[in-house]
């Protein structure tokens, strides 16, 4: 492979290998789909943090109980949660039963600021939130309440989430939703009850038992929502164009035809126009070829793959210790394992990868594949990654952009790394955070793969 830069796309071949080496590097250090579940939570009241002198918080810290004698309008027992209500997800909730509703079942459920005055009911001081159950009334951050829901008492389970995707608060009772409000608190919020009268006692679920209320029912309903706020969205012809573009861009030629074809039996028919901006000649070029190199790759041919390109491309591979040589190299390597040609591959080894040992740049890559002959199963080690599909993804892909790179008319550097569609994926991903950046950096964060996933799932 020539180190000399391609003067029409501003990039060299060996920067083109590097960055598909991180890729492939990227594939250890996957960042889980549930992430966001690291997040801290709430699991028990604050025995610290709460009006103590107006009731009693059993050990196990989950329910509390009004021991005094209700004389004032601020003698209320009031506890917060230990942790604030986690932000970075859909939805957060949590519950009560009441167990006790007292002599006047002035219990209450909501959502209070750090700094709430501890002899306050929530939702009667500023940056407070409360569903109450003598009256039923929702209170938001002064002494009088709005017309919301039922009463509830003793025996009844009452609830109080916070949705993110739409900036509200919610309360439940027995696994029904009574109502919804705009959250206006800013900061962190947390979980809070109250008693208010004697021997008014209630138990506090933070998820440790299951809900009465199906929570992930709900949470399935918001996505659904969002999904068919998106698919109203017309969409124009271009983005057909787009489609293709990525078809062409990664050399899959039969799905191309495939699509050319349904685009053309549709009614009415899909025309693509030639303005939508695309410049369909850089990815068309050698279509043919790589499509044939992407189908070795995938089905573990790295032989052959290498065979065809020495052919085709022997400017690519002439450099024996360039990053595409070394990525075929390993996956010949990791195939080898594959089929549990262990000697074969010990032999291979010494003879393909011990020229990149000292590398520094290639050094952690090359220690993940021999450690894949110290286990029994490598598929569930810690370097089971390069036995996955992926891993013949990433080096497809690398020599497809290095293919793409020799076209002598490409114009548009990018082009060799990402399709147009990836690059509207790219702008989707930063769109999301930054809406989401704007909601104070609350609510579920965006993971396309996740996304991706979920409408695959949809589709089956």
């Amino acid at each position: 492979m020539s180190n000399n830069t391609n003067s029409t796309n501003g990039h060299s071949d060996r920067d083109l290998g590097l960055w598909f080496l991180e890729q492939s590097r990227l594939g250890s250090a996957r960042v889980p789909t549930d992430m966001d579940e690291d997040e801290e939570a709430p699991t028990e009241l604050n025995t610290i943090n709460s009006s103590g002198g107006f009731l009693v918080v059993s050990p196990d810290k989950l329910s509390a109980k009004y021991t005094n004698v209700n004389l004032h309008g601020h003698d209320v027992g009031v506890v917060q949660a230990n942790k604030p209500a986690p932000v970075k997800r859909l939805v957060y909730y949590f519950e009560i039963y009441v167990k006790d509703a007292g002599t006047k079942g002035q219990i209450a459920i909501g959502f209070t600021s750090e700094s709430f005055k501890m002899r306050r009911q929530p939702g009667w001081e500023a940056n407070s939130c409360g569903y109450h159950g003598d009256d039923g009334l929702l209170y938001r951050g002064h002494g009088k309440g709005e017309a919301f829901g039922p009463t509830y008492t003793s025996g009844d389970i009452v609830g109080g989430g916070i949705n993110y995707a739409s900036q509200e608060f919610f309360f439940t009772k027995n696994g029904a939703v009574v109502g919804t409000v705009p959250k206006d608190m800013k900061g962190p919020l947390f979980p809070t009850i109250a008693v208010h009268s004697q021997n008014e006692e209630v138990n506090v679920n933070f998820g440790q038992q299951p809900f009465a209320f199906d929570l992930k029912e709900f949470e399935a309903q918001e996505r659904m929502k969002q999904q068919r706020m998106i698919e109203k969205i017309s969409l124009p012809t271009v983005s057909h164009g787009i489609v293709r573009s990525y078809l062409l861009h990664y050399g899959y030629e039969d799905t191309l035809n495939s699509f050319d074809m349904a685009s053309k039996t549709t009614v009415p028919p899909v025309h693509i126009a030639q303005e939508n901006g695309f410049d369909e000649q850089d990815v068309v070029f050698a279509l043919n070829e790589r499509k044939t190199l992407r189908q070795l790759i995938r089905n573990g041919e790295i032989d052959s793959a290498l065979g065809k390109l020495r052919e085709w491309y022997p400017q690519i591979v002439q450099d024996d210790k360039s990053a595409t040589c070394f990525l075929l190299h390993c996956q010949k390597f990791i195939e080898l394992v594959r089929v549990g040609a262990l000697e074969e591959a010990v032999k291979y080894g010494r003879m393909e990868l011990a020229k990149f040992f000292g590398l520094p740049v290639f050094e952690d890559l090359v220690q993940d594949c021999v450690a894949l002959l110290a286990y029994e199963r490598p598929q569930e080690s810690s370097v089971g990654y390069l036995l996955e599909e992926s891993q013949r993804e990433v080096v497809a892909d690398t020599v497809n952009a290095m293919i793409l790179s020799t076209n002598p008319n490409l114009k548009d550097s990018q082009s060799c790394l990402h399709s147009y569609l990836e690059r509207l994926l790219r702008q989707l991903t930063a769109c999301c955070l930054e809406r989401r950046l704007l909601s104070g950096d609350q609510g579920e964060a965006f993971h396309l793969h996740r996304v991706l996933n979920s409408c695959k799932k949809a589709r089956c």
